[in-house]
């Protein structure tokens, strides 16, 4: 007896593990595909390294890639920069498939000059960079006065080359006897100084420090552009600025008068494939650096996405709409782009796992009462039968079958937890059985009508 028990317990814990596997099997798949179909469309986490353009001497794009290297090693960013020789050839790197170039500092109008370079966002306008053209000799007021004078106009590769010639073909002095020379900024001072040019041009920030000794030279002067507001009007990409009296040196009155400069905009720009985390990453250093007062700019003026030659990026836009994300304002960045990247998976899984949480539990108990319910076929069939007043032989074999039926589903391995739906069945055939005896003893009378239990 006991092997018996033995036996049958063992088979009903084959058929409990064969129910789960039949019906968890297609959940389980069900699930991967949601988790697997989750993970194509998200992001993978940030890269620890980004590599930013910034040329050498233009703009002071090498000191703010140095403060944006500071901010973003608190975060575990490491930002390695790569030297240009200006704002063309930092969009030519970061257009090239194999560049190396993640975002790049660049100035406003290098796309009129070397293209629109494709895949490249924005990320914003970071701060006025103005031009600067120091001369030698009597004063002027216009470009067209440089006609015939030797002018250092940047590297080639540089916004300044390309913005001075913008300026100088506008105005029609670029032609010979013009001398244009491409120089680094260092020998263009080194030989203005020297008597052996007669202008330079330069784009730099007010701050800095070279412009206030470049200032002080007794020998120089600084143009002031009296058409600024039509250059601004031709060339959108640049702000006509009121350089004031003295600013650049209280004590020794430098400038000795107000001057207006022509800026263009220094940009901060991007693969378009750039990771999401570290475009805010990089939105909040922009705001950290550029986001107080300047000599030229205003506090809160930038960062910017207004008056952007590219196109800004849908992270970009949504921060100068609402700022940070919520997670970033009060997490560290590593934990903030862990739950974000969580939460976006959890969100598909929660969709699936739900539905399926009520609809398993509900599978489970049909396959397991179907066992039984399949033999109500039998019982409704008999009935039928006898509603056709057989003959005692026809009766005697719905007994037999009865038995059978009886002896197949106690022999059915059923849970506790559903053994119930046994004796239901089991009563049930025996209300058939007495029906049947009923009929033998009444010589086979056809049964009351309505009298069906199972329908």
């Amino acid at each position: 007896m006991r092997g018996i028990r033995e036996r049958f317990k063992e088979q009903l814990q084959r058929n409990q593990r064969r129910d789960l596997w039949i019906i968890l099997a297609p959940s389980l798949l069900l699930v991967g595909l949601a988790f697997a179909t989750t993970f194509y469309f998200i992001k993978p986490a940030p890269p620890k390294t980004l590599v930013i353009a910034a040329a050498q001497d233009e703009g002071g794009f090498r000191y703010y890639a140095r403060r944006y290297q500071e901010i973003l090693a608190r975060d575990g960013i490491t930002l390695e920069i790569r030297s240009t020789q200006g704002s063309l050839s930092s969009l030519g790197l970061l257009a090239e498939e194999r560049g190396g170039v993640d975002v790049a500092f660049v100035q406003s109008g290098a796309s009129a000059a070397g293209g629109k370079a494709a895949n490249v966002v924005s990320l914003g306008g970071l701060t006025h960079i103005p031009l600067w053209v120091f001369y030698r000799g009597e004063p002027i007021e216009d470009l067209r006065e440089l006609r015939g004078k030797r002018i250092a106009v940047g590297p080639t590769e540089s916004g300044t080359h390309a913005l001075a010639l913008t300026l100088l073909q506008a105005n029609g002095v670029e032609k010979e006897p013009t001398q244009l020379l491409s120089l680094e900024r260092d020998e263009a001072l080194a030989r203005i100084k020297k008597g052996e040019l007669d202008a330079v041009f330069l784009v730099a920030a007010a701050e800095a420090p070279f412009l206030q000794k470049l200032a002080a030279e007794p020998d120089l002067r600084l143009l002031s552009f009296s058409r600024g507001e039509a250059y601004a009007r031709r060339y959108p990409y640049l702000s006509r600025l009121t350089l004031p009296r003295g600013v650049l040196n209280l004590a020794a009155d430098v400038p000795s008068r107000d001057l207006v400069l022509l800026a263009p905009t220094a940009s901060l720009v991007a693969r378009e494939s750039l990771h999401p985390a570290l475009a805010y990453l990089l939105l909040r250093a922009a705001s950290e650096v550029h986001g107080g007062a300047g000599l030229l700019d205003r506090a809160g003026e930038f960062p910017t996405g207004n008056a952007t030659e590219y196109p800004l990026s849908s992270e970009a836009r949504r921060y100068y709409q609402s700022g940070p994300p919520l997670l970033q304002r009060y997490l560290p960045f590593w934990a903030a782009n862990l739950v974000d990247r969580l939460w976006l998976m959890l969100v598909p899984l929660i969709a699936v796992l739900v539905p399926l949480g009520k609809a398993v539990p509900a599978l489970y108990e049909w396959r397991v009462r179907s066992r039984i319910f399949r033999w109500y076929a039998r019982l409704k069939e008999i009935e039928i039968q006898m509603e056709e007043k057989p003959e005692r032989p026809m009766l005697q074999d719905m007994l037999k079958r009865l038995d059978e039926a009886e002896y197949a589903v106690n022999r059915i391995p059923m849970p506790l937890s559903h053994a119930e739906n046994l004796y239901f069945f089991r009563e049930h055939l025996d209300i058939v059985r007495r029906r049947i005896l009923r009929r033998l003893d009444e010589g086979a009378e056809a049964p009351a009508p309505g009298a069906s239990l199972v329908s």
